[in-house]
């Protein structure tokens, strides 16, 4: 009962957590308040160095104070970023809003998946299962993101601080139903691994350091295109901003492929998958860049999306299998240390491209793509006995 209790609080969490109501307009709110395109991944640049200064502390606090309250504590610091937000007003303001949020996404990091691993049973559940919660729970977060985006179409339009202050009440009512989850049993009383024992290991084991080097190429194109770049793709194409909540409610709507990631696994198996996503996605990146038709561009903006969130699940799972420890945030949250630090350089250089022209910036995107496809590939290969953490 606890554990489904638990699964549904998580449920909930996302989809408000999904009701961004500025998403289909971030790139436009931060530059009519001061912020061009190469600061804004510059601030994504900062923002990931300091996750990765936190990842790991984050991860030791979480096994020792108990994931629930790791949880609530970064549900509340989601809430405070979204106030900054909405008053945010120049490049300082809305630097220190991202810099909050790379602290809760940090402490997140490995949390909010073994919350819900752990809570569906851990490794005793069978894979099909974990994969479709983790599905749901991706979806839920997507479509709570639809209904926001058809809202500022529809209702807020041009008002752009008030879709900031409707994210801040959303994201509030998500912090408040955090303090009703209910903390999961560690799975053994084994000691905290300590940095330079996991370094060694993920450096071991140098394969799988390729899977999580084209899982952050995959992430980082599609968090860079679809939330930063697409606004200037739409803009490219003739599509005025009153009408990219439309756009964004497709995006979103894509996103929900998530809950159908454990049946194509299931179908296609893994490598399979991986192929297909990561070539989705590199061809999207490539059609962006040679066409600017509206139609087009939103289509291939939403297979992007489709391609992350179907492999989202998939990676999670994978992720969270690999461990073998108690100590499932801390190792968890050293395999989001090595995506984050892989990313660092991928902001700022689809920034710098950006400042010219969106076209070699999707480019880019395209490049990271299909490098990805190789890497995950090659990570995907059976570890060795001495290489799983343990």
């Amino acid at each position: 009962m606890m554990q489904k209790r638990n699964i549904r609080l998580c449920y909930a969490i996302a989809f408000l957590q999904g009701l961004l109501f500025y998403a289909p307009i971030a790139t436009l709110y931060r530059q009519a308040n001061g912020v061009g395109i190469f600061e804004i991944t510059l601030i994504e640049s900062l923002s990931l160095a300091l996750s990765l200064a936190l990842e790991l502390p984050w991860g030791w606090l979480a096994d020792r104070i108990g994931y629930k309250n790791t949880l609530v504590l970064c549900h509340l610091l989601y809430f405070l970023s979204k106030m900054i937000f909405w008053q945010a007003d120049g490049f300082a303001l809305f630097l220190a809003e991202r810099l909050l949020l790379s602290a809760v996404l940090a402490g997140l990091s490995g949390c909010d998946t073994a919350y819900l691993f752990l809570s569906a049973g851990g490794k005793d559940c069978p894979p099909e299962k974990t994969r479709r919660i983790f599905g749901l729970w991706e979806s839920l977060n997507t479509a709570g993101l639809v209904l926001a985006c058809a809202v500022f179409s529809v209702w807020i339009r041009d008002d752009y601080r008030l879709s900031a202050l409707l994210s801040v009440f959303s994201y509030g009512a998500a912090f408040l139903l955090s303090l009703f989850l209910q903390d999961v049993p560690k799975e053994d009383n084994a000691p905290r691994p300590r940095a330079r024992e996991l370094a060694a290991l993920l450096f071991k084991d140098r394969r799988f350091l390729l899977f999580l080097l084209g899982a952050a190429l995959l992430a980082e194109s599609d968090q860079t295109i679809t939330v930063f770049l697409s606004q200037l793709q739409y803009l490219r194409s003739g599509i005025p901003p009153a009408a990219m909540g439309f756009c964004s409610v497709v995006l979103t709507l894509a996103g929900l492929a998530a809950a159908r990631s454990h049946r194509l696994a299931a179908r296609l198996g893994e490598r399979r998958t991986v192929k297909l996503l990561f070539g989705a996605a590199g061809t999207a990146c490539v059609l962006l860049a040679a066409f600017a038709q509206p139609v087009l561009s939103v289509a291939l903006v939403a297979v992007l999306r489709a391609a992350q969130s179907l492999f989202l699940p998939l990676r999670s799972d994978l992720l969270n299998r690999r461990v073998s420890t108690a100590n499932r945030a801390t190792v968890l949250s050293a395999y989001s240390f090595a995506m984050n630090l892989a990313a660092i350089g991928t902001n700022l250089a689809f920034g710098r491209l950006a400042e010219r022209s969106v076209v070699p910036a999707l480019s880019l995107g395209a490049v990271f793509c299909f490098c990805g496809l190789f890497f995950v590939l090659w990570g995907l290969q059976p570890p060795r006995k001495h290489d799983t953490i343990s």
